[in-house]
């Protein structure tokens, strides 16, 4: 395999905002992030995405953060559900299970019922499984949403203080820190953010993160960054993480300025673009080093990719090339390269097709410039949530309910 960092080689060019120079500066943006027992030198987590961030992605985007001779920051494995987890799922079982050079290794636990929040997070923390548990509280998918998970979840505020005191228990023996990803609440007229960051902070979190979005936004809009310096003000102790509509490593030092933030989460903006982590890596430490591939280095980076899906799936060409085909509007975005031939790349099936399919493009292209940045990933419009019914008549939780809750736990995770 070839190494990604190789392929990248940075190209030094000036920075908008306080970096403006071109000259590395005096002082790095942020000091390193602590989430319990870790240090993060780079203040920079790669949020969970359902079928994107397994350990192939990962690889590349932690590979990315370190060539630029820093450590990299935090890389967050796909979703797990806490039931199929429990159930030992295989496929569960897969997504927690880490590359022997992934340091801190973290997972992401999703669940309704705390007692089997809490048995999962056992699993995970008792059996080395990972270093740093993350709770979702902040999907807004329906089937997610539907069953009182989610981004729909805090509502219920003893349900949610339940489950994250499970999950802190669990894990507290092992030495194992867990944080809280959330959004707003579901919609403007059910905000859960602050009373729900409160809780998690009194009952020992090790982080809080905000995507400062609604249930009802989804992924439409614009980030609502005052929000994420809102709980920055009403959570002293633990680190706030700002999510929502970093798009490049200057609008992290934008979002870290206007917010206060200790750190940012980093989604959508990074599909396509693993050498992100090289731009906020570099714009965390003080310099204007940017990543600006041209297409040749963007398709050796997708070859490699899909090299690492091959062996995330135990040598299953096919699954692999499968799974890598979601990636190729993203890789290309921007790039001058024709509908029949994004076509064929989305239908690759063998790493022999995609070398012959990657070496017809046109691969002394220059980096694009800006028609390669900017939103990527879905997005749409808003959305009414899909709740059960009756959930938002009460911000507690009836007996009845709460039965319901625990039939209702997923079976199937990374989604």
């Amino acid at each position: 395999m070839g190494d990604v960092t190789s392929t990248l080689d940075p190209v030094s060019t000036p920075a908008s905002g306080d970096l403006g120079t071109g000259e590395p500066a005096a002082e790095r943006v942020l000091p390193p992030l602590q989430i319990g027992p870790i240090t993060v030198d780079t203040p920079v987590v790669l949020a969970p995405m359902a079928g994107v961030t397994n350990r192939a992605f990962r690889t590349l985007c932690r590979e990315a953060g370190a060539s630029q001779g820093y450590d990299p920051g935090l890389y967050v494995a796909e979703m797990v559900t806490s039931r199929a987890l429990v159930e030992r799922n295989v496929e569960s079982l897969r997504i927690v299970t880490f590359g022997d050079d992934e340091t801190p290794r973290s997972a992401q636990v999703y669940g309704v019922d705390p007692a089997t929040v809490g048995a999962a997070v056992r699993i995970i923390a008792g059996e080395d499984r990972a270093d740093h548990v993350d709770l979702n509280f902040g999907c807004p998918v329906p089937k997610v949403t539907r069953k009182g998970g989610g981004s729909a979840l805090p509502w219920k505020r003893q349900l949610f203080t339940d489950i994250v005191r499970a999950a802190v228990e669990a894990a507290e023996p092992h030495g194992v820190p867990v944080t809280v990803k959330m959004r707003k609440g579901i919609d403007d007229d059910h905000l859960t953010y602050l009373e729900a960051g409160r809780i998690a902070e009194s009952l020992g979190v090790a982080a809080v993160a905000l995507h400062a979005r609604t249930a009802a936004e989804y992924y439409s809009g614009t980030a609502d960054w005052t929000a994420i310096a809102r709980l920055k003000e009403e959570v002293r102790s633990v680190p706030v993480l700002g999510n929502g509509d970093i798009w490049s490593a200057e609008d992290a030092l934008r979002m870290v300025r206007e917010t206060g933030a200790d750190g940012v989460v980093v989604g959508r903006g990074c599909q396509g673009r693993p050498w992100l982590f090289a731009d906020l890596a570099a714009a965390f430490h003080g310099t204007t080093t940017r990543v600006r591939p041209g297409l040749r280095e963007v398709a050796d980076t997708i070859y490699r990719h899909g090299e690492l899906m091959i062996d995330y799936f135990d040598g299953d060409e096919g699954k692999g090339m499968r799974d890598l085909r979601k990636h190729m509007a993203w890789y290309l975005k921007g790039y001058v390269v024709g509908g029949e031939a994004r076509h064929a790349l989305a239908m690759v099936s063998t790493l022999a097709e995609l070398r012959e399919r990657l070496d017809a493009l046109d691969l002394e292209q220059g980096y694009p410039g800006e028609d390669a940045e900017g939103p990527r990933g879905r997005a749409g419009s808003p959305k009414q949530p899909h709740l059960p019914y009756g959930w938002l008549d009460s911000r507690e939780l009836d007996a009845e309910f709460e039965a319901k809750l625990r039939e209702a736990e997923l079976s199937v995770s990374g989604g």
